[in-house]
């Protein structure tokens, strides 16, 4: 079973914001990381862009037993079904999560401190930096 570490984040609530995910084998080796920049978004959308990336990759992939491993409770909680989505665009990603979470044969999803998430952070730090890049690149050009 893979394991696959998954982070959001926005600076700003919302604000520029992007995504992590380190997905590991059982031994710990690196498999994939993924990272991506999203534009202006809150954390939450983050967190589901990220669950999304990663579940997209995986099935993709041909992998068909994940375990999901996030900070955020809320994101965990919900795909759980243990809490409610309210937020209309938190819906209608969750729904596209649900969609994806139906391709596997065995899927967990485990809520884990920061401490233990911090490559997905990593990357997903990463990808927000990519935005400042370029737009550092932009003002060097003019």
């Amino acid at each position: 079973m893979l394991v696959t570490y998954i982070d959001g984040g926005s600076r700003g609530n919302p604000g520029p914001a992007g995504y992590g995910v380190r997905i590991e084998d059982p031994d710990g080796k690196i498999c994939a990381e993924l990272k991506g920049f999203l534009g202006i978004a809150t954390n939450n959308v983050a967190e589901y862009r990220g669950l999304i990336a990663a579940l997209t990759y995986l099935v993709d992939a041909g992998h068909r037993q994940v375990l999901i491993k996030s900070d955020s409770q809320l994101l965990i909680r919900q795909m759980r079904g243990e809490y409610r989505v309210r937020h209309p665009a938190l819906q209608r990603l969750h729904k596209e999560a649900r969609a994806l979470v139906e391709c596997f044969e065995q899927i967990s999803f485990e809520h884990v401190p920061r401490t233990s998430n911090t490559e997905a952070d990593r990357l997903a730090n990463l990808a927000m930096d990519e935005d400042n890049a370029d737009k550092d690149a932009d003002c060097a050009i003019k």
